[in-house]
Parts: C-alpha cells; structure tokens; sequence
C-alpha cells in the first residue's frame, strides 16, 4: 500500500489514507489511480474493518482535480482508476465505513472526495466549496449527490455560485457530522473509527449496499430486496454466525464477539 503521493498507517483494524502532494493535494489522474489500487486493498483486506481519509498539512484537505496538470492536457473524462476520480466514488462493492478527516480547504473535487465518505467531520478552520464555474467545467459527482445530502436551495447557490461555506454553516447544514479544533480532528475520528471497527461487518456492509442500491429504486423494490435476501450483503447476514451472536448477546446481556461470519 505504498505510493509517493498516498501516505497509508494501519492501527489494528482501521487504516488512514493520507492525500500528500505538494502544493495543495491536488489529484491528477496518475494520483488517483494509485488511490482506487489502494483503496481496493483496503475493500477486500477482512482485517481491516474502517478507513479515515484525510490531506497532509494543515491548510489542505484537498482541492480536487489538479487544473495544472489538466492545464499541461490531461483531459476531464481520463481514466481515473478503478474506483473513479479519487479512488472512492466509484469502486465497486466497497461496503466499509469510511471517516472523512477536513483539516482544510476542501474544494471542488475534493469535497466530491469527502462526499464519498459516510461520516465527514471537520476542523474547525476547514471551508467547503464548489468552483468548477470558475475553470468552466461542472461539478459532477458533486450535482449528483450534493442536493441529496442538504437542502436542494443551498446545493444549487454553491453550485451555481461556487461560493465558500465554513465549518460552522456546514455543519448547520448537514453537510459535515462534527466541527472540532484542529488538534483534536484525527484524535476525534481514530475515537469513531475505534467504534465502528468494534461493531457488526457483515451488518455495516449490508447497511451500504442497500443504501446505496436504494436510491435507483422504488421504496416497496428496495424493501423487498431486504426481506427477500436478494442483496449479497443481506443474504451473508441472515446466514451468518454474527446475527447468531447478536441475539445470544442480547439474551444474555452481554456484549457481541463480531466475527464477520
């Protein structure tokens, strides 16, 4: 899991990735090719159980899309990897929580990066925007999912506007989890990363395929899916030693030894 650009450090069961390319965080497509191989590392190593993302430095999270590198020809719709720009968005079957570590200037992009993350917490000096009008380009992904995660009105002025919003708005708006001080930011994340990583795989993996199908399908289809075991994830579930072990616990009212079997 080595890359000149990615800096990976494994504690037990979570592994943070950290962006590390000088000046800014910056991705270009080589950059995000080595992120989806890393990231497909991570997705199908049973032994890790949680990712925290995160950018060197304390100025950058990540700006998005290196416009130098774009300037010099790299092309919008390249190929970026396996897992799409970032390594993330689009990797398939990557059914693991991920922890979104803003220590900064997360733009573009990079917020498109953090968007990939199930829970994103923010330093409290880290500022969110969408400029891609400036370099006369959209925001792709950002279009997509951006009006799902906060109220269309306020998705569509950043959209259309580029505007910067701060950690505090953010967090009013619901785009970010929790606003800490900046030297409390990756203690505060390896804390949740620690809890998810002592909770149900089999259960957080159902959780994210079925969310994740749910919103290309009609609400009685998605349910159906559920009760009918006809996700993967699902079907794991119902048959697994885990689901067992849940409910002993409970009888027993002790605390559940997870497995992921």
């Amino acid at each position: 899991m080595k890359n000149e650009n990615l800096l990976s450090e494994r504690k037990g069961a979570v592994l943070q990735v950290t962006l590390d390319r000088p000046k800014a965080n910056a991705i270009d497509v080589a950059t995000s090719r080595a992120m989806g191989e890393l990231f497909a590392q991570f997705r199908d190593d049973p032994t890790l159980r949680v990712a925290i993302i995160t950018g060197a430095g304390e100025k950058f999270f990540c700006p998005g899309w290196d416009l130098k590198a774009a300037a010099d020809g790299e092309a919008v719709d390249s190929d970026y990897g396996v897992g799409g720009f970032g390594g993330l968005q689009e990797l398939p079957d990557l059914n693991k929580p991920i922890i979104a570590a803003v220590n900064g200037i997360c733009c573009g992009g990079g917020l498109e990066w953090a968007l990939s993350a199930d829970l994103i917490i923010a330093a409290e000096h880290a500022t969110f925007a969408l400029p891609e009008i400036n370099s006369g380009t959209i925001a792709d992904a950002a279009t997509l999912k951006l009006p799902k995660r906060i109220p269309y009105h306020i998705a569509m002025e950043m959209l259309f506007t580029g505007r910067w919003m701060d950690a505090a708005e953010a967090h009013h708006w619901g785009l970010v989890n929790e606003v800490c001080p900046a030297e409390q930011l990756m203690n505060r994340c390896h804390e949740l990363a620690a809890v998810l990583a002592d909770g149900p795989p089999l259960v957080f993996s159902a959780i994210k395929e079925v969310a994740r199908a749910a919103e290309n399908m009609r609400f009685q289809d998605a349910l159906d899916g559920i009760t009918k075991r006809k996700f993967p994830t699902v079907d794991k579930l119902y048959s697994s030693e885990d689901q067992l072990e849940g409910a002993r616990a409970f009888a027993e009212k002790r605390k559940p030894q997870w497995k992921g079997r």
